[in-house]
């Protein structure tokens, strides 16, 4: 009886011991899933992704902010130089233009500052800051000595669907009013009963927008549309970053939501 005794407590050790080393490892993958290290935005050398440096820095985060002397912009502590391109928009050319109730300005900073890779126009490895002392440089340079594969020599976004070039014409417009629900502060006629209602609260003293996909909550969730503020209009906008979450790999392609059965076109349109 002692020796069945002792075999069904070391019995249940090594369960626990395995379920201990299986709740790392679940844990381990949802990291890599979420934090940015583990994601195509890890530019530097200990990134994974197509594009990373083979030489030069590991830090992940200064590719794109920097605590000290960042770019002038909506995007926080942006360390690059927001681009100059002039884009072709969606709705410029005629035809698409029947699908929008809403106004579609120029692209602004918010959409800018992810456009400042994704439009192939200037080096990923361009800097404000540079890490370490002396890297400083108000509009922007390369470190000597970095070395990139998947990128090229030249730093740029390779060709391919990420690089977007300066026609957005065939892409999801960005800068464009979000008609859903009505919104009496959106605007003129900005009513479009084919898009979702606009959840509405105050983060910081200020309002924002959000079209609400985590079942209601009265705070706006990592999961939810963000629509953003833009001074050409008082409603809500979409960017870049109401379909893209830059920080997380949860979902392909950075997306807020899993498009599986379209869950994320369904987030806001109304079909």
């Amino acid at each position: 009886m002692e020796r069945q005794a002792k075999l069904e407590s070391l019995s249940g050790w090594i369960a626990m011991a395995a379920f201990v080393v299986f709740s790392a490892m679940v844990a381990d993958t949802a990291l890599a899933a979420t934090s940015i290290t583990g994601t195509k935005h890890n530019l530097g050398t200990t990134g994974t992704g197509t594009n990373h440096l083979t030489a030069g820095t590991d830090e992940v985060c200064v590719f794109c902010h920097t605590p000290h002397g960042g770019g002038v912009g909506n995007a926080p502590l942006w360390n690059k130089a927001l681009p100059s391109t002039t884009y072709s928009l969606y709705g410029s050319t005629g035809g698409e233009t029947a699908t929008l109730d809403g106004q579609v300005v120029a692209v602004g900073s918010v959409s800018q500052a992810c456009l400042s890779c994704h439009d192939g126009t200037q080096a990923m490895d361009n800097m404000i800051n540079a890490p370490g002392s002396g890297g400083f440089t108000a509009g922007g340079a390369r470190p000597a000595g970095y070395t990139w594969t998947g990128a090229g020599a030249d730093g740029l976004m390779p060709a391919g669907i990420t690089n977007l070039g300066a026609d957005l014409r065939n892409d999801h417009p960005i800068g464009v009013q979000y008609c859903g629900g009505g919104l009496t502060d959106s605007g003129g006629a900005c009513v479009d009963p084919d898009f979702k209602s606009v959840t509405r609260g105050t983060i910081n003293g200020l309002v924002q927008f959000w079209v609400d996909t985590s079942g209601g909550t009265a705070s706006r969730e990592k999961t939810d549309m963000v629509l953003y503020r833009r001074a050409e209009f008082t409603g809500p906008s979409v960017e870049c970053g109401s379909c893209h979450d830059p920080h997380n790999y949860s979902n392909p392609t950075f997306l807020r939501v899993a498009n599986n059965t379209s869950n994320l076109c369904l987030s806001c349109h109304t079909k």
